[in-house]
Protein backbone atom coordinates (compact mmCIF):
# COMPACT_ATOMS: atom_id res chain seq x y z
CA UNK A 1 0.00 0.00 0.00
CA UNK A 2 2.90 1.85 0.69
CA UNK A 3 4.15 1.64 -2.51
CA UNK A 4 1.01 2.68 -4.51
CA UNK A 5 0.51 6.00 -2.46
CA UNK A 6 4.61 6.67 -3.12
CA UNK A 7 3.55 6.20 -7.07
CA UNK A 8 0.83 8.24 -6.27
CA UNK A 9 2.72 10.87 -4.96
CA UNK A 10 5.33 10.89 -7.40
CA UNK A 11 2.50 11.26 -10.29
CA UNK A 12 1.25 13.81 -8.26
CA UNK A 13 4.16 16.06 -8.55
CA UNK A 14 5.02 15.34 -12.31
CA UNK A 15 1.66 15.90 -13.06
CA UNK A 16 1.75 19.25 -11.11
CA UNK A 17 4.72 20.41 -12.48
CA UNK A 18 4.02 19.64 -16.00
CA UNK A 19 1.17 22.24 -15.40
CA UNK A 20 3.18 24.64 -13.75
CA UNK A 21 5.40 24.74 -17.21
CA UNK A 22 1.97 24.64 -19.17
CA UNK A 23 1.28 27.93 -17.80
CA UNK A 24 4.05 29.59 -17.82
CA UNK A 25 4.66 29.10 -21.27
CA UNK A 26 0.92 30.12 -21.99
CA UNK A 27 1.82 33.52 -19.82
CA UNK A 28 4.80 33.61 -22.61
CA UNK A 29 3.42 32.78 -25.09
CA UNK A 30 0.65 35.34 -24.73
CA UNK A 31 3.18 38.13 -24.00
CA UNK A 32 4.83 37.41 -27.03
CA UNK A 33 2.33 37.89 -29.07
CA UNK A 34 1.23 40.95 -27.32
CA UNK A 35 4.96 42.24 -27.99
CA UNK A 36 4.74 41.33 -31.51
CA UNK A 37 1.34 41.57 -33.14
CA UNK A 38 -0.55 44.87 -35.16
CA UNK A 39 -1.78 46.70 -31.44
CA UNK A 40 2.30 46.48 -30.54
CA UNK A 41 3.90 47.42 -34.50
CA UNK A 42 1.78 50.37 -33.73
CA UNK A 43 3.28 51.82 -30.86
CA UNK A 44 6.91 51.18 -32.64
CA UNK A 45 9.22 54.30 -33.60
CA UNK A 46 9.39 57.58 -31.56
CA UNK A 47 6.13 59.57 -31.10
CA UNK A 48 6.63 63.39 -33.17
CA UNK A 49 8.29 65.62 -30.82
CA UNK A 50 10.04 62.86 -29.06
CA UNK A 51 14.40 63.44 -28.97
CA UNK A 52 16.02 61.61 -31.19
CA UNK A 53 18.99 59.15 -30.43
CA UNK A 54 21.73 61.34 -31.59
CA UNK A 55 24.54 58.98 -33.66
CA UNK A 56 27.66 59.43 -35.98
CA UNK A 57 28.29 56.82 -38.45
CA UNK A 58 30.50 56.17 -41.38
CA UNK A 59 29.02 54.93 -44.78
CA UNK A 60 31.09 52.04 -46.95
CA UNK A 61 32.79 55.30 -49.04
CA UNK A 62 34.15 56.57 -45.70
CA UNK A 63 31.86 59.01 -45.75
CA UNK A 64 30.53 60.46 -41.97
CA UNK A 65 26.67 61.04 -41.44
CA UNK A 66 25.64 61.80 -38.16
CA UNK A 67 22.14 63.15 -36.28
CA UNK A 68 20.82 65.36 -35.20
CA UNK A 69 21.07 66.28 -39.02
CA UNK A 70 23.41 69.34 -40.61
CA UNK A 71 20.63 69.91 -42.97
CA UNK A 72 16.96 70.80 -42.25
CA UNK A 73 15.69 67.36 -42.51
CA UNK A 74 16.88 64.01 -42.15
CA UNK A 75 15.23 61.12 -43.19
CA UNK A 76 15.94 57.36 -41.58
CA UNK A 77 15.18 54.54 -43.51
CA UNK A 78 15.72 51.64 -41.20
CA UNK A 79 15.34 48.41 -43.82
CA UNK A 80 18.28 46.22 -45.48
CA UNK A 81 18.20 44.53 -49.23
CA UNK A 82 15.12 43.58 -48.74
CA UNK A 83 13.87 46.71 -49.66
CA UNK A 84 13.81 45.72 -53.16
CA UNK A 85 10.22 43.96 -51.96
CA UNK A 86 8.42 47.36 -51.54
CA UNK A 87 8.90 48.55 -55.03
CA UNK A 88 6.87 52.01 -54.41
CA UNK A 89 8.57 52.90 -51.31
CA UNK A 90 11.91 52.81 -53.47
CA UNK A 91 9.92 55.19 -55.60
CA UNK A 92 8.83 57.22 -53.18
CA UNK A 93 12.48 57.32 -52.10
CA UNK A 94 13.86 57.91 -55.54
CA UNK A 95 11.63 60.71 -55.66
CA UNK A 96 12.13 62.35 -52.28
CA UNK A 97 15.85 62.65 -53.19
CA UNK A 98 15.32 63.92 -56.80
CA UNK A 99 12.96 66.52 -55.65
CA UNK A 100 13.71 67.74 -52.00
CA UNK A 101 17.39 68.49 -51.58
CA UNK A 102 16.70 69.73 -48.15
CA UNK A 103 16.30 66.51 -47.14
CA UNK A 104 18.98 63.91 -46.27
CA UNK A 105 18.16 60.38 -46.91
CA UNK A 106 20.07 57.38 -45.16
CA UNK A 107 19.31 53.61 -44.90
CA UNK A 108 19.70 52.36 -41.53
CA UNK A 109 21.23 48.91 -41.19
CA UNK A 110 20.45 46.64 -37.93
CA UNK A 111 24.24 44.84 -38.43
CA UNK A 112 26.91 45.56 -41.27
CA UNK A 113 25.64 43.66 -44.74
CA UNK A 114 28.06 43.31 -47.19
CA UNK A 115 24.92 42.88 -49.92
CA UNK A 116 22.97 45.49 -48.91
CA UNK A 117 24.55 48.58 -50.63
CA UNK A 118 25.24 47.04 -53.79
CA UNK A 119 21.02 45.69 -54.08
CA UNK A 120 20.12 49.13 -53.09
CA UNK A 121 22.30 50.76 -55.91
CA UNK A 122 20.82 48.02 -57.86
CA UNK A 123 17.63 49.34 -57.24
CA UNK A 124 18.05 52.81 -57.94
CA UNK A 125 18.95 54.29 -54.23
CA UNK A 126 22.39 55.44 -55.43
CA UNK A 127 23.46 58.69 -53.80
CA UNK A 128 21.46 57.24 -50.29
CA UNK A 129 24.39 56.59 -47.99
CA UNK A 130 24.04 53.10 -46.49
CA UNK A 131 25.11 52.96 -42.84
CA UNK A 132 25.57 49.90 -40.63
CA UNK A 133 23.65 50.52 -36.95
CA UNK A 134 23.04 48.09 -34.54
CA UNK A 135 20.02 46.07 -32.89
CA UNK A 136 20.97 48.56 -29.94
CA UNK A 137 20.66 51.75 -32.05
CA UNK A 138 17.21 50.37 -33.72
CA UNK A 139 15.74 49.88 -29.89
CA UNK A 140 17.09 53.07 -29.19
CA UNK A 141 14.42 53.79 -32.03
CA UNK A 142 11.51 51.44 -30.99
CA UNK A 143 11.69 49.97 -34.44
CA UNK A 144 11.27 46.26 -34.39
CA UNK A 145 10.31 45.78 -38.47
CA UNK A 146 11.22 47.52 -41.38
CA UNK A 147 10.70 49.79 -43.66
CA UNK A 148 10.49 52.12 -41.25
CA UNK A 149 10.32 56.18 -41.56
CA UNK A 150 11.96 58.33 -39.17
CA UNK A 151 12.16 62.11 -40.18
CA UNK A 152 14.30 64.06 -37.56
CA UNK A 153 15.13 67.84 -37.79
CA UNK A 154 18.43 69.36 -37.45
CA UNK A 155 17.74 69.96 -33.24
CA UNK A 156 17.39 66.31 -32.86
CA UNK A 157 13.14 65.80 -32.98
CA UNK A 158 11.18 63.42 -34.26
CA UNK A 159 9.05 64.78 -37.21
CA UNK A 160 7.21 62.43 -38.22
CA UNK A 161 7.34 58.04 -37.76
CA UNK A 162 5.84 55.23 -39.29
CA UNK A 163 6.20 51.78 -40.74
CA UNK A 164 5.89 52.28 -44.65
CA UNK A 165 4.88 50.32 -47.26
CA UNK A 166 4.03 52.87 -50.08
CA UNK A 167 5.63 55.71 -51.77
CA UNK A 168 2.34 57.83 -50.73
CA UNK A 169 2.91 57.22 -46.98
CA UNK A 170 7.06 58.74 -47.39
CA UNK A 171 5.01 62.18 -49.38
CA UNK A 172 2.54 62.04 -46.28
CA UNK A 173 4.85 61.57 -43.79
CA UNK A 174 7.18 64.68 -45.62
CA UNK A 175 4.35 66.80 -45.06
CA UNK A 176 3.99 66.24 -41.68
CA UNK A 177 7.65 66.30 -40.99
CA UNK A 178 6.32 70.31 -42.13
CA UNK A 179 3.81 70.89 -39.40
CA UNK A 180 5.66 73.03 -36.77
CA UNK A 181 5.63 71.32 -33.31
CA UNK A 182 4.66 72.78 -30.29
CA UNK A 183 6.47 74.37 -27.52
CA UNK A 184 7.54 72.11 -24.76
CA UNK A 185 5.50 71.80 -22.24
CA UNK A 186 2.42 72.99 -24.57
CA UNK A 187 -0.63 71.16 -24.42
CA UNK A 188 -0.54 68.52 -27.43
CA UNK A 189 -2.84 69.09 -30.20
CA UNK A 190 -0.69 66.09 -32.35
CA UNK A 191 -2.92 63.15 -33.75
CA UNK A 192 -2.27 59.68 -31.89
CA UNK A 193 0.41 57.82 -33.25
CA UNK A 194 -0.52 55.47 -35.51
CA UNK A 195 0.54 53.55 -38.76
CA UNK A 196 -0.91 55.52 -41.75
CA UNK A 197 -3.35 53.91 -43.55
CA UNK A 198 -2.23 50.87 -45.96
CA UNK A 199 0.95 50.65 -44.29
Amino acid sequence: MSGMAATGAILFIVVAIAACAAAVLAILGTAQLAMSGPAAIERDGLARGERAPAWSLRAADGAGHRSPPARPLQLIIFADHSLKSFPSVVDGLRQLRDQDPAVEIVVLLRKRSEMAEPVLRLIGLEGIPVLAGSAALYADYNVRVGPFAIFVDSAGRVRASSLVNHGWQIAKLRQLADVPLLPAGGRSARPPRRRLAGA
